[in-house]
């Protein structure tokens, strides 16, 4: 199993709120796209709702990450925390998103 490190909780902002109701939404559409593909529904219209729900996950994914960096990694670097993991943090990640 992948362990995560814990990190200390973050307080609610604008970005996190914006991500919460992206994710929301993007729950809302899969629901949808479920039930299109139960009713038999074109498979244009589902691909095209498919698209919109990645357009919602990658907008909570970017909102995310700006408040990472924003706050996570902005405290790392004020040198409260370990500056060199985050970067590694970030450096990793970019590697995963490169490979989708």
């Amino acid at each position: 199993m992948n362990q995560q490190k814990q990190e200390p909780m973050i307080p609610m902002n604008s970005e996190r709120k914006q991500a919460i109701t992206a994710l929301k939404t993007a729950r809302g559409q899969v629901d949808g796209i479920i039930r299109m593909l139960e009713e038999g529904r074109y498979c244009i219209d589902i691909l095209n709702q498919i698209m919109a729900a990645q357009a919602l996950l990658k907008r909570a994914s970017k909102l995310v990450l700006s408040q990472h960096m924003s706050h996570c990694v902005a405290e790392a670097m004020d040198g409260n925390m370990d500056a060199e993991e985050k970067v590694k943090e970030i450096a990793d990640l970019m590697g995963r998103i490169m490979d989708l």
